[in-house]
Formats: structure tokens, sequence, C-alpha cells
């Protein structure tokens, strides 16, 4: 039996981080600026391995002073940021979950913003039988703990999973440990990868 894991951000929900800054840029070409001249997908990326808001907004205004005062308003603004759902994939795992296919995650996601996630898409709750967030075990796709953990906390083995991501490279990280590994495109093609599987 097959087992299959998705990511979540990108693959199922659509997360827009420039959202959060709506209240305080007049236009998103101003918000992306902003965001690249301080360096947001690295600031963001170790909140989702487990660092506090609160030390990522001190290394932020240490390292950008002044320019990095609109971080603070991130947790509040961030619900509008997954607000919308990608097209076609949550009919993907439900049809799956019909099929007795068992369902797991993995997801790079802050602790602190988590919560917002299941608030907004409580079907997550549900959906599948496990959900590893990074933030909240201090490990990050690709590096290979973060797949064990899912592995161990519920007797998996790596060659019974597939593993769905819309980053190459976490799924050259779910190969590597010997999973069945799907690089999310859309729905329509992954509906046609897990066909092929014999398993939609």
């Amino acid at each position: 039996m097959k087992h299959v894991i998705f990511d979540l951000g990108g693959v199922l929900i659509d997360w827009d981080p420039a959202l959060a800054f709506a209240d305080v840029f007049t236009d998103r070409a101003a918000a992306e600026a902003w965001m690249e001249r301080i360096g947001f997908p690295a600031w963001n990326r170790l909140q989702d391995g487990g660092r506090s808001f609160a030390a990522g907004l001190a290394a932020a205004r240490a390292e950008h002073g002044d320019a990095a005062r609109h971080l603070e308003g991130y947790l509040a603004g961030f619900p509008l940021t997954i607000e919308k759902t990608i097209p076609g994939s949550w009919e993907i795992a439900e049809a799956l979950l019909a099929r007795n296919v068992a369902l797991y995650a993995i997801t790079n996601w802050a602790a602190e913003t988590w919560p917002h996630a299941l608030e907004l898409h409580p079907r997550l709750g549900s959906l599948f039988a496990d959900i590893v967030v990074s933030g909240q075990v201090g490990a990050l796709k690709p590096a290979p703990a973060i797949f064990r953990l899912l592995m161990d906390r519920n007797g998996l083995l790596p060659a019974d999973c597939i593993f769905v991501d819309d980053s190459p490279a976490n799924v050259e990280g779910a190969r590597a440990l010997g999973m069945d590994g799907i690089h999310f495109t859309d729905a329509e093609a992954l509906g046609a990868e897990l066909a092929r599987r014999g398993l939609f």
C-alpha cells in the first residue's frame, strides 16, 4: 500500500506573503521591493526552522535597522497570505482519501503562524493522519531529518511513500531517502502522475 505525503504551501495552499504588508505599501511592486531589500525569503526560512517571531524581529532590526519595522505586522497580517487554495489540489487529496490512501504532510511553516492555517483550512486536521511542521520540530526540508521524523512517528517505510512538493530540491531530498517523488506544477499534472502510479 502506497502512502502520499503532501507539501502544503504551493501545493494545497497558495501562500502570498506580500499580502501581509498590503496596509503598509500602496502597491505590490513596492511591497516586493521592500521584501527583497530586507531579504525576506532568508528571514522567513529561519522562522520556518523554528526561530521565534520575537527573535526574528530582533535579528532583522539588527541587520536592517528601521527598514525592518514593517515585519512587526507580519503575524497579524499573515492570515491574508494563505486565504486562497491551489485549484484542484484539495479535490485530489479528498479523492485519494476516499480510495483509502493514507495521507500525510510535511511543511516548512513557522510555529507561530501555523495556527492560522488550521483555522482558515480546518480540513487539514482531518485530511491528514499526521502533519510535520518544520517550525515545531526544528528541522527543514530538504534535510533528511524532517522526512525521517515523519517516517518514525508513523512507522512508515520510504519505499512505501510518494512525496509531492512544488520545490524540486525538496522532492530530491525525499528521493534521496528512497521515496518516490512528484514535482508539483498543477493539479492536472499531479492527477496524471498519481494515475500513472495506479492511485488516481
